[in-house]
């Protein structure tokens, strides 16, 4: 009894917190309307297949979304960029462009010292002390482009594309965990009103 209690309230749990990740989505999520009005988009936008909501698509949307969103780095080039990585691999476009915002102004600055670090833990050579006092400098991006074009610029696209690529894969499997758990409750929770509604009846 204390076991199928304690399964039932992690079911419980993991409800809510798939609940507070899908209305987060919701609300990040662009709408169709808003695609359809950037010239760069509107050419996927109407392609009915990248907005469905399926077992391949979702999890292939979570993957090029956090792709994009953490290599790119770029307000703007990130939901085009997922956009158009939608199309070859058939991933949810909506669901690409809602994960783009996990790159944000305040996770960026993480993003860009772990990618900074793991660069040149793979042999390349750039200044974290600098980088640290241009953040907190808040210099131009004049400045923050004179010091990518020196050695840092290697350093950092080698991490960025270490971590977006780590974070895909991750994201990949924990999306296709939860979507075959969610659609399984689903199912589950269907056959047992139906069975209610059987035992009623008779």
């Amino acid at each position: 009894m204390e076991a199928g209690s304690g399964a039932y309230y992690a079911g419980l749990q993991m409800t809510g917190i798939i609940s507070r990740i899908a209305r987060w989505m919701h609300r990040s999520m662009p709408k169709r309307e808003d695609m359809e009005r950037n010239r760069f988009v509107r050419p996927f936008a109407v392609r009915q297949e990248l907005w469905r909501f399926t077992r391949r698509s979702v999890p292939r949307g979570v993957a090029i979304g956090l792709m994009v969103g953490i290599f790119a780095l770029i307000p703007g080039v990130q939901i085009v960029g997922a956009a158009m990585m939608c199309v070859p691999f058939r991933g949810n476009i909506p669901i690409a462009a809602a994960m783009t915002f996990l790159s944000n102004p305040a996770s960026t600055p993480f993003i860009l010292a772990g990618s900074i670090y793991i660069g040149n833990g793979l042999g390349y050579h750039a200044d974290l002390s600098t980088f640290y006092g241009l953040y907190e400098r808040g210099v131009s991006l004049r400045d923050w482009g004179y010091w990518l074009l020196s050695d840092a610029a290697p350093a950092l696209l080698v991490g960025l594309f270490v971590i977006s690529t780590i974070a895909a894969s991750i994201g990949y499997l924990i999306s296709s965990f939860v979507w075959r758990w969610w659609v399984g409750r689903k199912r589950k929770a269907r056959l047992e009103r139906a069975g209610a509604a059987k035992g009623t009846a008779q």
